[in-house]
């Protein structure tokens, strides 16, 4: 508050006291920043319901699988090396060019042995890999 000596022209003092306002202005800009994501994070929407259907058995991805000691399987089935699990994808892609491939690595395996699996996947021709992880 300001005080002014009196003087003989008593005229009124018109500063404002700007303090208050910007505590409640930067209340308010709080306020928006914390509920600002909650807003945009929380979508409830009720999904229809649809009946069971069953996946289509041409249209099932490869299951590539290579365990702990570096052995690699496809479908279940043991490859010698990676020639001819380069020859069985390539047979394969021929087949069907749009099979995608899902890769399952153990987790104690070498990463060098997975970066060969992986470049042998795509000299295949196949592009469509996915990396099976379990939720802990």
């Amino acid at each position: 508050m300001a005080f002014k000596p009196q003087s003989e022209d008593e005229s009124a003092l018109s500063e404002i006291n700007v303090t208050p306002l910007v505590d409640v202005m930067l209340v308010l800009v709080i306020i928006l920043l914390v509920t600002a994501p909650l807003l945009t994070q929380s979508v409830h929407v009720t999904l229809p319901k649809t009946a069971e259907t069953t996946a289509d058995v041409k249209e099932q991805p490869l299951q590539l699988g290579v365990d702990a000691q570096g052995i690699i399987t496809l479908n279940k089935l043991p490859m010698a090396d990676l020639t001819a699990l380069e020859a069985a994808l390539k047979d394969e892609f021929l087949q069907n060019s749009e099979i995608g491939l899902h890769l399952y690595a153990d987790q104690d395996v070498v990463y060098s042995k997975v970066a060969e699996v992986m470049a042998t996947v795509q000299h295949s021709g196949i592009a469509k890999i996915a990396f099976v992880t379990v939720e802990q």
